[in-house]
């Protein structure tokens, strides 16, 4: 698939430009959000930050280094009206970006939802129709 369009403008010459396609299945959102996660297996929690949402994934910026196709628990906070809400997951890191913010200890994720229960699921669908409008 050629990403180059040509544009012809008013006058007599041309230009090339690039044509962004999107190839997500699900639309993102960006939004900023603390998350807590922990390895599937139990350990103790720790924080992290939901930089960008979809209805099948979060990308994420986390303080320690994970393997691919590692499974987390994650719960996502936000505000809804008056009270701290939570959306409960379960994400695989699908992909890592090890050195976006390694200096600053931060490491960026993209995970896929693997579990989310459905009334966390209409809770995430509220929240990115919000964020979206």
């Amino acid at each position: 698939m050629n990403k180059f369009k040509q544009m012809k403008p008013s006058g007599s010459q041309t230009k090339m430009g690039v044509l962004a396609i999107e190839k997500r299945k699900y639309p993102r959102f960006s939004v900023e959000l603390p998350l807590n996660y922990s390895r599937a297996d139990g350990e103790k929690p720790l924080g992290g930050m939901v930089a960008n949402a979809s209805e099948g994934g979060l990308l994420v910026y986390l303080p320690e280094r994970i393997e691919l196709g590692t499974l987390l628990k994650i719960e996502i906070l936000y505000v809804r009206g008056l009270e701290l809400d939570t959306i409960q997951a379960v994400g695989k890191v699908v992909w890592c970006d090890l050195a976006a913010r390694e200096s600053w200890g931060e490491h960026r994720y993209g995970l896929q939802f693997q579990h989310i229960e459905q009334k966390d699921f209409t809770q995430l669908t509220t929240l990115l129709k919000e964020v979206g409008n």
